[in-house]
């Protein structure tokens, strides 16, 4: 007659004390990104309570119809929010390919994961294009970090009658704001884009249908969508309010 030796891990498992079944049933790696994205949170979300502080207690600030109304290259005037629309379509869909791509990445397939992989690169490449051509039509207008732009131009942006000392102190926060913002933000979409195009080329190689799974995807995608998600709150700060 044998007697059973218990094993040392399941006599811990067995006792009051084991804790029971984790209550986290999520992968190391994808709860780290979670983490990450909301340290990531905190900071825009400093940078966006310090932008609307500084803006509602400001006795006069550029408006927005005004300093965001051309579309650089076709249209100088009268087309407010048009071309940051575009950007944010552009972002949008990018973000919607990269969902089909963790769909098709759970069913392995690995050519439907690859095109949807290059939509999305390809739509963060043109955010980026866009970002780049509005910063350099507002650079031509005079906004700049640390730039206070000329009387003539302030008067174009500005609503009501602000004195000059008035326009140009907070011309100048809101260039320093909107560029360190938008900045911060195109640098994530940057990266953004970078690690797609190493995931990209790791999906080619067949590095995760050689692992089994395709989960890389799927941590990469949170990433891309928390972009894609600040960007909502950004647009609704400097093009909105």
């Amino acid at each position: 007659m044998s007697t059973a030796v218990a094993h040392p891990v399941d006599v811990v498992k067995s006792t009051p004390w084991s804790g029971g079944r984790s209550p986290f049933d999520v992968e190391y790696g994808k709860m780290m990104m979670w983490f990450f994205l909301l340290s990531d949170a905190f900071t825009f979300s400093s940078l966006l309570i310090s932008y609307g502080a500084l803006r509602f207690s400001a006795p006069a600030w550029p408006s927005p119809s005004l300093v965001f109304q051309s579309f650089p290259g076709l249209i100088e005037h009268g087309a407010p929010l048009v071309f940051v629309g575009l950007m944010t379509f552009i972002l949008i869909m990018s973000s919607v390919t990269m969902v089909l791509a963790v769909e098709a990445g759970h069913r392995n397939s690995k050519k439907e994961v690859v095109w949807w992989m290059i939509g999305t690169i390809i739509g963060g490449l043109m955010f980026l294009s866009c970002q780049g051509l509005e910063w350099n039509h507002l650079h031509s207008e005079g906004f700049w970090w640390g730039h206070i732009p000329t009387k003539q131009v302030m008067l174009e942006f500005f609503k009501g009658n602000p004195t000059d000392r008035q326009m140009a102190m907070t011309s100048q926060q809101f260039a320093n704001l909107f560029f360190t913002i938008t900045g911060f933000h195109g640098f994530h979409v940057f990266s953004g884009v970078i690690i797609n195009i190493i995931i990209t080329i790791n999906v080619l190689l067949g590095t995760y249908k050689k692992r089994g799974s395709y989960l890389m995807i799927e941590k990469v995608g949170l990433y891309w969508h928390f972009v894609d998600l600040v960007w909502v709150f950004v647009f609704t700060f400097f093009y909105l309010v």
